[in-house]
């Protein structure tokens, strides 16, 4: 059984109240615009990191992190990309690959809108944590926690947060 925390959208800011509820966690999935090293780092130092780089992130992030991250948890297939649109509007960068070979997990960010929904064409559950960085047209900073176990997916968290703080 693992913890993950998902998050998304750093654009350079973690804020530290969501290091609360991630140092519970067994890994931390980052799906895109980090916005720096440095977010990159502390949370690394908090549990081990898993990350794509996003649309906004520099050469450095590009050179740390791929575009697009699949591997297993447990006994789940887990595909992470930043822009990934959401069942029925997926990206088209990504919608053949997610036909052809669907994933049992979608992560993406980019749009900062929390959104956790199945796809029932294609049987897979698509995750986008939100935004928890303060760039951006969003009123809450999110994140979001579940546990894999095995091939379920349960306890799902939504972390939410108030914008302005640090």
């Amino acid at each position: 059984m693992k913890l993950i925390g998902l998050i998304s959208d750093t654009h350079g800011f973690l804020d530290s109240r969501f290091t609360t509820h991630l140092k519970k966690c067994d890994e931390i999935w980052h799906a895109g615009d980090i916005g720096g090293m440095e977010v990159a780092e502390k949370l690394k130092e908090i549990a081990p990191l898993k990350a794509v780089f996003g649309n906004i992130d520099n050469h450095k992030i590009r050179l740390e992190f791929p575009e697009n991250l699949r591997f297993m948890c447990e006994k789940v297939d887990v595909f992470i990309t930043h822009i990934g649109g959401y069942p029925g509007r997926y990206d088209k960068r990504v919608k053949e690959k997610l036909q052809t070979n669907p994933p049992t997990l979608f992560i993406c960010g980019h749009s900062h809108i929390l959104k956790v929904m199945n796809d029932k064409k294609l049987g897979i559950l698509h995750m986008n944590p939100g935004a928890a960085g303060n760039s951006g047209l969003h009123k809450v900073k999110t994140m979001l926690r579940f546990k894999i176990d095995g091939e379920n997916i349960s306890g799902l968290e939504v972390v939410e947060l108030e914008r302005g703080y640090n």
